[in-house]
């Protein structure tokens, strides 16, 4: 048996000098996948450049032992005092997420009074509902279940058509794999795109799924005897991020006309092939402004903004911050074990039409 931590002075005096701790609320019944996303991401071995690891993750919860869905009796090795040491919570979700004791809703309340960021995947976000943290403010969940939290707490803006949203201190991710998505967004907002394509490598999946992708999309429509001329166009445009591309000009490349092109494009990635080319270039400018010392009017050029001007308004309407600023940011924090505070991120990530 592990022992639980309960002595939170001595849990807060052990963190002194360590990365972020990250507190992983486990309930009774709780989903497999989502405790597996949230421990393999913030207990990654992927460090900083000093060496640091990125996150001090702690399970932690208000019983010693939990059920999961798949029947598997857990061990809990922190008590839900774990939050009071932690700069993140997350909350994972149940198959009864309405059964959730007093002291876990205070716990999180409190936890949020204090400014930490809470952060729910899935139908957790029915828990953060309970304790009255997302009234007045936008959220998401699975999206089968976003019209019962609709119905349930009109106070909050139910968005079922994105992967996540973030409205700073507090994070509701959609339904199963858009955990990965919003914990890596995590990442990337602590640490830069940089640290977080480190962490997706190390996981084999894709950093980024727009946030603003339809939850649920239509199956991807494969060319007739030409399935992967469709990839190919994408690896292409990621390899000339920099060149003037047009719709017109993607859809010689895939044999298709424009229209078409358009059309199939949303119905494989959901979104626009403006939309997920202009992400493409921001996420490579940030790269190389992470990386690199080249002059930001370079990085403007290379990454297809063509102008300083330009790239400054993409990163004030995406990132909520400037080149410099954030290059100031993820340059300093990334031979730190902490992260600097983060740049401000967009209120929530609309869907690209």
């Amino acid at each position: 048996m592990i022992d639980r931590v309960h002595d939170k002075t001595a849990m807060m005096r052990s963190a002194e000098g360590a990365p972020p701790g990250v507190a992983i609320l486990v309930p009774d019944g709780v989903t497999l996948f989502e405790l597996g996303v949230a421990s393999d991401i913030f207990g990654t071995d992927i460090t900083t450049d000093s060496g640091c690891p990125l996150y001090r993750p702690y399970i932690c919860g208000p019983a010693r032992s939990v059920t999961s869905d798949a029947g598997l009796r857990l061990e809990v090795p922190h008590g839900i005092d774990a939050l009071e040491a932690a700069q993140t919570v997350v909350v994972l979700p149940s198959v009864n997420p309405d059964q959730v004791p007093a002291a876990v809703l205070q716990a999180l309340r409190l936890a949020h009074s204090r400014g930490e960021r809470i952060v729910s995947l899935c139908t957790g976000a029915f828990v953060l509902a309970a304790a009255g943290l997302l009234d007045g403010h936008s959220a998401t969940t699975h999206w089968s279940e976003c019209a019962d939290l609709a119905r349930r707490y009109p106070r909050i803006r139910v968005d079922p058509g994105v992967l996540y949203v973030d409205e700073g201190d507090l994070l509701t991710s959609a339904g199963s794999a858009a955990s990965v998505d919003l914990c890596l967004h995590v990442v990337e907002r602590d640490y830069g795109a940089e640290v977080a394509a480190r962490v997706a490598r190390d996981l084999v999946v894709p950093l980024y799924r727009s946030g603003g992708q339809a939850q649920y999309i239509e199956a991807p429509v494969l060319l007739p005897d030409s399935g992967d001329l469709f990839a190919d166009t994408l690896r292409w445009l990621r390899a000339h991020l920099g060149e003037a591309v047009t719709v017109a000009d993607l859809a010689v490349r895939s044999a298709m006309s424009p229209r078409t092109f358009a059309r199939r494009f949303v119905a494989s990635t959901g979104t626009t092939p403006l939309a997920w080319l202009t992400r493409e270039r921001l996420r490579h400018a940030q790269r190389l402004l992470e990386t690199s010392d080249v002059p930001v009017d370079v990085i403007a050029r290379e990454s297809g903004f063509g102008s300083p001007d330009n790239l400054r308004k993409h990163f004030a309407r995406a990132l909520r911050t400037t080149p410099q600023s954030y290059r100031r940011t993820f340059r300093a924090s990334a031979s730190s074990s902490a992260p600097d505070q983060a740049p401000g991120r967009p209120r929530a990530t609309a869907m690209s039409r």
